[in-house]
């Protein structure tokens, strides 16, 4: 039987639909808003999955093409692996939902959220989160807090929910909030330097429209929710637990006050063993319960320290950040490079400047057809000190790229001021603690040594949370360490510039973060930001004013938008040959501006010449230097520019009478002439002899 439930936000119907597809799943609806149509399954497995210390949970996000009646492009006609987008969002409902299952829940659960048609006035993404929270919520899973999801605008001053494309194009901040009744679950924004009391009203704003969604949610639930499952949750040996904190509590809570961080590990590694060793026939069948007995046990002695010591493990203050320093211009042949260093966090950032035709080109669901800008983030096994295979990007690496992308996007030049495609990658040399954004400090170095003329320079810092079990008590800390971030209970990133936040990323392992928590956690990393970025100036004031002698060189002219054609040719033909001939980039805007790229300015020149030729129009007077193509008993036809064909008329070859048009030109000579008139089917009348005494005048000749 079909239950359908409907609610209006932002002015428009949100309608959610179960029990009419998806039979055998646990619990399967469509949800809809405008005519964006969501499908979201939502299963788990019968038992806990054994032998992990986790909570499995995988949420997909499965973009159609057929839902904005686009076929796939390429070879192969069909979807493959998901795009980084699909990635992003797939991330987006995992972070604020995570939180919410039972501790000690071990079953595997798994969402998948169909996009099956998309209005691009009523984004998917907003709509998949909702759709995965009343999944879950009508399902008999053991999740029963239902969690709301929008985006914010902000457009000509004003904050708007759920804004349409139309708005969106000109708002100036893309935030999405996502909130139980009670408190806000993780924020996603980019925005051109938004000032911080507005950011915050503006994530106050959406979590109060989220509360309302979350209403609509538990009536769906009271409605037509399933009787949720009693859930088996993991619990280690409380014997072995006791006896375990008996022997080896006052060594690990030595351990956790070792600043140097190499050592500490190293103390714990020891500590391990021994616990091991102690505990391995005694307890032989729960061995496995001891690295989780250990690092319950970390947590509880740095937490304390924190919260009731009032210190940190590394013994800095609060609201201070680690040693930092920058350096440029470290690789010789590449673009631009920047390293910055953050204590043992280390990022050093490559760029690359290219072509206009080398944008990255987007096959997916969104009205955004290409990238010129993009930002890609490795972080291998090494910086870390372990020892793992070398695989492509996983969703943490895709994750961290785009918001360090997002951090820098409002601060990159237009194409008419800097007409190159511009790439960044953050390789990451060494990790302890908030990579993504050493990656955003570490861009801005790279683009100003590239010569990259941004706006402002932007930084980012990642600020932290420790609370107490009740949430009565909770401190913030500035620049987190990696202790500090397992331990710890929210990762909250903020980037930008001395006028404002550019990107946000923020989620939560508790049931969210109180209103005060978030407005002290922004002016935080306000300070904090600024600092950074006077360290980053102190290093690279400015743009350097040239880009490096190794990046290609553009020009740009100025062609009639009805010659494009006669630079392009059929089927690419005369384009390609000037690329061919000169070696030579050529990108050619609608609006008729050419952009030629080269290394080698000689080579640009050429090419730029031969489409200024193709592009000139023949005006009656001029003279030109032209190539004869055949001759005839009555003349000789002369090229004068590429595709354009004249007549000398043998009474106008020379001064003297001539008999024989062969007894002065020939085939293939080149010689000057002028254009003595075009007649009103366009065809070119020219003269040597007229040609001849003008140039002993001195008048300027056309080559």
């Amino acid at each position: 039987m079909s239950n359908i439930l409907e609610t209006t936000v932002a002015g428009r119907k949100l309608k959610v639909e179960s029990g009419k597809v998806g039979m055998l799943s646990n619990s399967a609806i469509l949800v809809s808003y405008g005519d964006t149509v969501v499908l979201v399954n939502a299963n788990s497995s019968a038992k806990p999955r054994e032998g992990v210390d986790f909570f499995p949970l995988s949420i997909e996000y499965e973009e159609r093409l057929y839902a904005v009646g686009k076929i796939p492009g390429g070879f192969i006609k069909r979807e493959g692996k998901p795009s980084e987008k699909s990635i992003l969002h797939a991330r987006a409902i995992d972070r604020p939902l995570r939180p919410l299952f039972p501790k000690g829940y071990r079953n595997d659960v798994q969402v998948v959220c169909t996009v099956l048609s998309v209005d691009q006035d009523n984004q998917p993404d907003i709509l998949a989160i909702n759709g995965a929270s009343l999944a879950l919520c009508l399902s008999s899973i053991p999740f029963d807090t239902p969690l709301g999801a929008v985006s914010v605008g902000f457009v000509d001053g004003k904050a708007i929910i759920n804004p349409t494309l139309q708005q969106s194009e000109k708002s100036t901040l893309n935030l999405t909030v996502c909130a139980t009744k009670d408190r806000v679950m993780m924020v996603e924004a980019g925005g051109s330097e938004i000032e911080e009391d507005v950011m915050y009203d503006a994530i106050m704003l959406g979590f109060e429209e989220c509360k309302k969604i979350v209403s609509f949610q538990e009536e769906a639930m009271a409605k037509f929710g399933k009787k949720k499952d009693e859930p088996v949750l993991y619990k280690v040996n409380e014997d072995l637990e006791k006896e375990v904190y008996d022997f080896a509590f006052e060594d690990i809570k030595n351990a956790m006050y070792i600043m140097d961080k190499d050592e500490r590990s190293t103390t714990v590694s020891t500590i391990t063993d021994k616990v091991v060793t102690e505990f391995s026939e005694k307890y032989a069948d729960y061995l496995a319960d001891i690295p989780e007995i250990l690092h319950d046990m970390q947590k509880k002695i740095v937490r304390n320290m924190i919260l009731n010591e009032h210190r940190r493990p590394d013994g800095r203050r609060f609201d201070e950040i680690r040693p930092i320093s920058c350096e440029v211009g470290l690789l010789p042949r590449t673009h631009g490079t920047g390293l910055f260093t953050r204590g043992l966090t280390q990022v050093m950032t490559v760029a690359t400047l290219g072509a206009l035709g080398d944008v990255q080109i987007l096959d997916g669901l969104g009205a955004e057809e290409y990238k010129r800008y993009i930002h890609h983030y490795n972080f291998p096994a090494y910086s870390t000190g372990e020892v793992k295979p070398l695989r492509g990007p996983g969703r943490r690496e895709i994750g961290h790229g785009a918001l360090a992308e997002k951090a820098l996007a409002p601060l990159i030049p237009s194409e008419e001021e800097f007409p190159y495609t511009i790439r960044l990658v953050s390789e990451v040399l060494s990790s302890n603690g908030s990579t993504s954004q050493a990656s955003v400090c570490g861009s801005t170095l790279a683009l100003m040594d590239a010569g990259v003329p941004i706006k402002r320079p932007a930084a980012g810092i990642a600020m932290g949370l420790v609370t107490s079990d009740d949430l009565s008590k909770e401190e913030i800390l500035t620049d987190i360490q990696g202790i500090e971030d397992f331990f710890g209970d929210m990762d909250f990133k903020v980037a930008g510039t001395v006028k404002g936040i550019t990107a946000i990323q923020f989620d939560t392992k508790i049931h969210g973060l109180s209103n005060e928590c978030i407005k002290n956690t922004l002016e935080g990393a306000r300070k904090a930001r600024l600092f950074i970025i006077d360290k980053i100036t102190s290093c690279i004031p400015e743009p350097r004013k040239e880009v490096s002698k190794y990046a290609p060189k553009t020009f740009i002219i100025n062609i009639d938008p009805d010659k494009i054609r006669d630079v392009i040719g059929t089927g690419g033909k005369v384009i390609n040959k000037i690329i061919a001939e000169t070696g030579v980039k050529i990108d050619i805007k609608e609006d008729g501006r050419v952009f030629v790229m080269s290394e080698d300015s000689d080579s640009a020149k050429r090419a730029i010449k031969i489409i200024e030729n193709l592009t000139k129009e023949v005006k009656a007077g001029e003279i030109y230097l032209g190539k004869v193509t055949r001759t005839t008993s009555f003349g000789a036809f002369v090229e004068i520019l590429p595709g354009k064909e004249g007549l000398v008329h043998i009474s106008k070859l020379d001064f003297e009478r001539v008999n024989k048009v062969e007894d002065i030109v020939s085939a293939g000579d080149e010689i000057l002439v002028k254009v003595t008139d075009i007649d009103n089917q366009g065809r070119i009348n020219l003269s040597r002899k007229d040609a001849i005494k003008d140039s002993e005048d001195g008048k300027e000749i056309n080559k």
